[in-house]
């Protein structure tokens, strides 16, 4: 897997911040960290899942048909399923499963496969193993079963740990465990479970060489992930989160309940296209709650954010970082008509914003493109263009390289939401209510047709980025263009920007 570094890098103008990546910086102090809980102003959080400490019950005794595993035989799972035709069922008696105390034991799969738990199931890896369980086998069901303790590597996950195609997980609990606790592959369908306390992602949806097609996430708990800490670690690495996309095209999130992640909560990074994300409550987790970056076509609507990104927020503050770090971050992204999907823009409307660090701020880095040293997303190009040594001189230097080689943040628009902000209960100044559009001054690397205030005035006044018909309470401000172009409501909605247009302001905080 290509590591992402540096999503916020290359702000300014100088090489040497062009240079370095500033990450996702997590903190292991939790002072500042807000708690999941209701809502001050009342806000809708829609169907909460409070699945990691109310599970659903898994059957008490074994479905028809289906080979019962013995807890008190080690590796009893794994060698019945060697020894066991595909679409297989197997039911796990209660108590403490165990693979061999072996690193490499594992249960691999095969096609059809169901794993149903009885109350109490667990798959244990002891802090052993490295993987529960695995193979290319498609349409494997894990219901029903905790999961936890198993010791993957960096970037790699514990259940479905091929990323094989087609499997559905529901009603598990997949905790403590290290790296990533669920990766992903075609049409998987993850509903009603628990992501919690892995070391780097609750998920991982990331298939090494391919676009995942299809995927849906529905009906979560996803809370207190990137327990290693992995971008103090590695700063910069851009691998953390509560989920983490990467080149997913289809993706349908809804009803999660994301919250108490350490960096992001959601992260869609690299060519990632056509997501809905919806009725999601997005709380308190240490960084944004949401990134979409140097990805496609999204709707993003209806969804409860409150209380997000107030460590990183604040680190950045305290080392005067005048960057507006955002809650819901829209990085190098927006719609793209060429690209299909069920939209055909990034379109962010209907969701209530409570007591976050910032709002939303969407940002495009003049300095990254196909091609760019600058570009952190080694290797890759944007959909637009499948050949990324193309995007170089003479022809990136007009149309159609100079628009296509580039990842832009176009046709955004943010509406109907309800920004709320009560500066006392953040505990800041005017630092954390900001929202806007801005670009860094291009001046990498010496060949890039992007230099000065291109993309800057493109952003923010000729890529169709539009807000309109929003509510906002409380002290609220603007940077356009710049980051160091900081702008009042009145000056925010007249001539050159004309933004927010049927908007209302309020200074007062609240509902």
């Amino acid at each position: 897997m290509v590591i992402k570094r540096g999503y916020r890098a290359l702000r300014a103008a100088p090489l040497v911040l062009v240079l370095l990546a500033t990450g996702c910086t997590g903190s292991s102090d939790t002072s500042d960290r807000p708690k999941a809980g209701p809502s001050a102003s009342g806000a809708p959080a829609g169907a909460v899942a409070r699945v990691c400490d109310a599970p659903a019950a898994g059957p008490a005794k074994a479905p028809a048909g289906a080979v019962t595993v013995d807890p008190a035989v080690v590796g009893d799972l794994a060698a019945k399923t060697e020894s066991s035709p595909p679409n297989t069922t197997f039911w796990l008696r209660p108590g403490r499963h165990r693979l061999a105390p072996e690193r490499f034991a594992q249960v691999m799969t095969k096609k059809g496969n169901r794993y149903v738990g009885a109350p109490g199931a667990v798959l244990d890896g002891g802090k052993t193993n490295q993987y529960a369980f695995s193979g290319t086998a498609p349409d494997v069901t894990i219901s029903h079963l905790t999961v936890q303790r198993f010791v993957a590597p960096n970037n790699e996950g514990v259940v479905n740990h091929d990323m094989a195609d087609g499997w559905v997980i529901e009603h598990a609990k997949i905790q403590y465990n290290s790296g990533a606790g669920l990766m992903a592959g075609a049409r998987q369908q993850l509903r009603a479970s628990c992501l919690r306390d892995n070391g780097q992602y609750g998920m991982n949806a990331y298939k090494t060489g391919d676009t995942i097609k299809g995927l849906v996430v529905e009906g979560n708990e996803i809370t207190g992930n990137n327990t290693d800490d992995w971008e103090r670690k590695d700063p910069g690495c851009g691998c953390t989160g509560g989920i983490k996309f990467w080149a997913v095209d289809g993706a349908d999130v809804r009803g999660n309940w994301v919250h108490g992640n350490r960096g992001a909560g959601l992260w869609a990074d690299n060519n990632n296209n056509d997501f809905r994300i919806e009725n999601n409550l997005l709380e308190a987790n240490d960084g944004a709650a949401l990134m979409y970056e140097t990805s496609y076509n999204a709707v993003i609507r209806n969804n409860t954010i409150r209380r997000n990104n107030w460590v990183e927020g604040r680190e950045y503050a305290k080392k005067g970082d005048s960057f507006p770090y955002a809650t819901v971050y829209v990085s190098e992204s927006g719609g793209e008509p060429r690209v299909r999907a069920r939209t055909n823009k990034i379109e962010i409307y209907r969701n209530v914003l409570e007591d976050n660090w910032s709002g939303i701020v969407l940002w495009e880095n003049a300095d990254r493109f196909c091609n760019s040293p600058a570009n952190t997303s080694t290797g890759y190009c944007t959909l637009l263009v499948k050949d990324l040594k193309r995007c170089a001189r003479p022809g990136i230097a007009t149309a159609p390289l100079y628009d296509d080689c580039r990842w832009k943040t176009q046709r955004v628009e943010v509406h109907g939401n309800r920004f709320l902000l009560d500066a006392s209960v953040v505990k800041c100044t005017t630092e954390c209510g900001r929202s806007g559009v801005l670009a860094n001054y291009g001046t990498y690397p010496d060949w890039s047709p992007y230099m000065g205030k291109k993309v800057a005035d493109a952003i923010t006044l000729k890529q169709g980025n539009r807000w309109h018909d929003n509510v906002y309470r409380g002290p609220w401000s603007f940077v356009a263009g710049d980051q160091e172009q900081n702008l009042d409501p009145a000056q925010w909605q007249t001539t050159p920007y004309r933004q927010d247009e049927g908007s209302t302001f309020t200074a007062r905080a609240g509902g």
